[in-house]
């Protein structure tokens, strides 16, 4: 009994080493594959947050794809801006549609092309109101220098405007032209309403404006007796004085300025204007040549003794 005993524990025994073994082999196969899964799970335990938030994460995300995938074919479609049309077309029926122009700052202009370009949009609902295409088509007309464009709900657009200042007419091809001072062409004027300001003749004497208002800076006495300005050749002006007389300049600015600071400073001492002298010539740094009427016999005015003086008929070159 007690050998049978021994020889069942004995069996017992060998069988519980045998599992073990198996055991043994079959745990390390599951050891194998829990260390390819711990990889994993290190992995995972390395982020910051949970698995539970990861996988909230990663259905969002679809969710996310799928709603971009969504908006870009609506996109492609032309929803939105059916969407917009529509939304814009409702507030135009419940009275949110440019009605009424509010122009401020307008004293020279004619204030009819604005209300023009204001009320001729194609769309005047005041959602879908294009203000920047608004202002743009403002700023074409000659006298707009700035504009601002503004919604005053529900029914007002509100224009104000900077105009320009005239600062010469320009006579151009036998036409007259209002200018500012950096040539801008203001509007048409005729001849039996032009505005007091001086007249400047020629090719692109528009565009020498600036330059001319410069000059005359350097002779403040002369700038009220100035009557008009001609752009000879591209390159120099001829000046007219409201008493008749022309005063021909040099070329370049520096010998132009220097030569009407000069001549300011003659008519401070001598008053060569007013005395019926036709022209000043001084084109010539070394000469001042008087260009006198017909028959008629002036005294010569005495300068500094820097330049010659000289005195020429009609038909004479000085």
């Amino acid at each position: 009994m007690a050998e049978a005993r021994i020889r069942r524990g004995g069996t017992a025994r060998l069988s519980s080493a045998k599992g073990r073994v198996n055991a043994g082999k079959s745990g390390g196969g599951r050891g194998r594959a829990l260390k390819r899964q711990s990889s994993l799970d290190r992995l995972v335990e390395m982020l910051p947050v949970s698995e539970a938030t990861l996988q909230r994460m990663a259905s969002w995300a679809i969710v996310g794809i799928f709603g971009a995938i969504v908006i870009a074919i609506a996109i492609f479609m032309g929803l939105p801006g059916m969407a917009r049309q529509q939304a814009a077309d409702i507030a135009a029926r419940a009275g949110f549609e440019v009605d009424k122009v509010e122009v401020r700052g307008v004293e020279r202009m004619d204030e009819l092309p604005v209300y023009n370009i204001a009320l001729g949009q194609v769309d005047r609902s005041m959602l879908s109101l294009d203000l920047p295409r608004v202002r743009s088509e403002m700023l074409k007309l000659g006298w707009v220098k700035d504009a601002r464009i503004s919604r005053r709900l529900p029914d007002t657009l509100v224009v104000d405007i900077v105009e320009r200042d005239p600062v010469a007419v320009w006579q151009h091809n036998g036409q007259l032209h209002l200018i500012d001072v950096s040539g801008v062409v203001l509007q048409s004027v005729s001849a039996s309403a032009m505005p007091d300001l001086p007249l400047v003749v020629g090719p692109n004497a528009n565009r020498q404006t600036a330059g001319l208002n410069r000059l005359m800076e350097n002779a403040p006495a002369l700038k009220p007796m100035l009557a008009g300005a001609t752009w000879v050749g591209n390159r120099r002006w001829d000046l007219r004085f409201q008493s008749g007389e022309t005063l021909s300049l040099p070329e370049g600015d520096k010998d132009s300025a220097g030569a009407l600071v000069n001549f300011a400073r003659m008519d401070g001492v001598n008053r060569l204007l007013g005395r019926g002298i036709v022209k000043f010539d001084m084109r010539d740094p070394d000469r001042f040549v008087l260009r006198l009427p017909q028959g008629k016999v002036e005294e010569k005015p005495v300068d500094d003794g820097t330049k010659d003086v000289a005195a020429a008929t009609p038909g004479e070159e000085g």
